[in-house]
């Protein structure tokens, strides 16, 4: 089997489909009602924001962040990443790889068990991560599988959904083994996707209805749903892992709307913002109502222009592709519209992981240049001329419309074209019509990789096995160079000599364009007066767990 299926990367979950990854989040008090514990804390739930989460709460087909909020905290996997992305064990107790990174074994904390009682063993695991690779199952987070043995064999979608993966096998219940395809360096660390979180054995029955009524493993369960109200969490009394809760409980409010949020802070009916709205990023460092947060984060911010957008394909859309990059005034937007809040990319990846770079060969692409974005469009002109307009899309409860048209404006201005901002009503309806591909326009997507390495940002999001609903390359690129790249990378003994490959893959990223980058937004977030122990975890995101009031 070729290297080619060897790697798959991460922030499914996550996250996003980035459409998914937003800023990030903040940690507050509340409006103290409600009484004490005899050790002075609240009996009441941190209160957070949130939006409706994209499907069930279901690991494996969970690629947005307001799913991947809620599942990582009624779940628990093998490893979790504390400050500086180190790996932190979980659920495991050890993850060895033989000497080519071929092949690794991973032994299991004794005694783990689901908050139902059920015993988690190695054959749990297996089971979890076959019944996610396997096409017939249709989960969103399959692709970051095609590292392991037997993934090829699955992905026929009418196939048998029961088919395990050949490459792990349970060898005694604390002890699973992993046969890579070809070799995967970043195994280590792609453990922690949201994807590889186990499942116990009541998911298969019925997965559609386990989501909505998930038992897992995690520092919290489920104790309501709400749809498109609240997600209450409370405590798992048998959870003994290392994010062992300092509060009462977690309670996600559903917003449509980021300033009604913000107001609920404002006024002590929300302890947690993790979106700044656009009308306060003046305001809300100074804002005595509050503690601001203001920090560098991992998310990226781009936009993706479908492979058959209608003039944009071939060479006239490549031409197109880098003229829209050139038309927009980053540095204008990220100053005027987000106040500081981001900084401009200059690379596929996020100022807070190993790897990270200023100076990529061609990153003009990703500059201002009205000029020469001018001549590169008259250029696509004389293939096909344009017809119709531009429209980006988004989801009208993410609070992003201040920014994406100002980047539409910059585009129509620079291009003379017809260009427009597509508001979707919900996160839920947008991500949909994008794994859809019904969307029939380009738009908002960004990324915060459930694991803190390159390969998380760059392959879930542009590897060929991502494409077609398989990961996050949700405009289905597909190129021979940069996925023959990235199995170089994934071939390396560590992610210090790999970088150097990485960086390669990128400035393949750099000439086709399948993205636009953007910006890298910060932990831009918002707590009330009283809540203590607010930190950010890999994600940007508030470490729940740690909140207290």
């Amino acid at each position: 089997m070729s290297a080619r299926k060897t790697v798959k990367a991460a922030l499914a979950g996550l996250a996003l489909t980035l459409s998914v990854a937003l800023v990030v989040s903040g940690c507050g008090a509340s409006n103290g009602s409600g009484g004490s514990s005899a050790s002075g804390q609240s009996d009441q739930p941190i209160m957070v924001n949130n939006v409706e989460p994209a499907s069930g709460l279901i690991p494996s087909d969970t690629n947005d962040t307001a799913g991947w909020k809620v599942v990582t905290q009624i779940f628990e996997g093998l490893v979790t990443f504390g400050k500086g992305g180190k790996v932190v064990d979980a659920g495991a107790q050890s993850i060895t790889p033989n000497d080519d990174a071929s092949q690794y074994t991973i032994k299991l904390r004794p005694g783990l068990k689901f908050s139902n009682g059920e015993r988690i063993t190695a054959d749990t695991y297996a089971k979890s991560w076959s019944f996610a690779a396997n096409a017939a199952n249709g989960m969103m987070g399959a692709s970051i599988f095609s590292t392991i043995a037997g993934y090829d064999a699955l992905q026929n979608e009418k196939g048998d959904p029961h088919a395990q993966l050949s490459g792990l096998h349970a060898l005694d219940d604390n002890t699973l083994q992993v046969d890579i395809n070809g070799h995967d360096s970043s195994f280590g660390y792609k453990v922690g996707d949201v994807a590889f979180l186990p499942m116990p054995s009541s998911a298969y029955g019925d997965i559609k209805a386990f989501g909505e009524h998930p038992v897992g493993n995690g520092p919290y369960k489920l104790a309501g749903w709400t749809h498109d109200r609240e997600i209450r969490l409370t405590p798992n009394p048998s959870y003994n892992g290392p994010r062992k809760p300092a509060n009462k409980g977690v309670t996600f409010k559903l917003y449509t709307n980021v300033d009604t949020a913000y107001a609920d802070l404002e006024g002590g009916n929300l302890d947690v913002l993790d979106a700044i709205p656009n009308s306060a990023l003046t305001s809300f460092r100074t804002d005595n109502a509050i503690k601001a947060y203001d920090e560098p984060g991992p998310a990226f911010k781009s936009f993706t222009i479908p492979q058959n957008l209608k003039h944009f394909t071939g060479e006239e859309g490549r031409l197109r592709r880098e003229a829209i990059s050139l038309s927009i005034d980053r540095k204008d937007i990220t100053t005027k519209v987000l106040h500081g809040t981001a900084s401009v990319a200059t690379d596929f990846t996020a100022p807070t992981i190993t790897g990270h770079t200023k100076s990529l060969k061609g990153a003009s692409a990703i500059g201002y240049d009205p000029q020469r974005a001018k001549e590169l469009w008259e250029q696509a002109d004389a293939i096909a001329p344009f017809d119709g307009s531009f429209r980006l899309a988004y989801s009208a409860d993410s609070g992003f419309k201040p920014w994406v048209e100002a980047v539409v404006n910059s585009i129509k201005n620079t291009l003379s074209i017809n260009a427009s901002a597509y508001a979707m009503p919900t996160q839920k309806e947008f991500s949909g019509a994008i794994h859809n591909r019904t969307i029939n326009a380009a738009f908002v997507q960004g990324l915060q990789s459930d694991y803190p390495h390159p390969e998380g940002y760059l392959v879930q999001a542009y590897d060929s096995s991502a494409a077609d609903g398989k990961g996050l390359n949700n405009g289905d690129y597909k190129s021979q160079e940069f996925d023959a790249l990235i199995d170089q990378a994934a071939a390396q003994p560590s992610l210090k000599t790999s970088v150097a490959t990485y960086h390669q893959a990128e400035e393949t990223l750099l000439r086709d364009l399948p993205v636009i980058p953007l910006w890298y937004a910060n932990v831009a977030a918002g707590s009330a007066k009283g809540v203590g122990h607010v930190s950010f975890n890999y994600m940007g995101l508030p470490e729940y767990e740690k909140l207290t009031k």
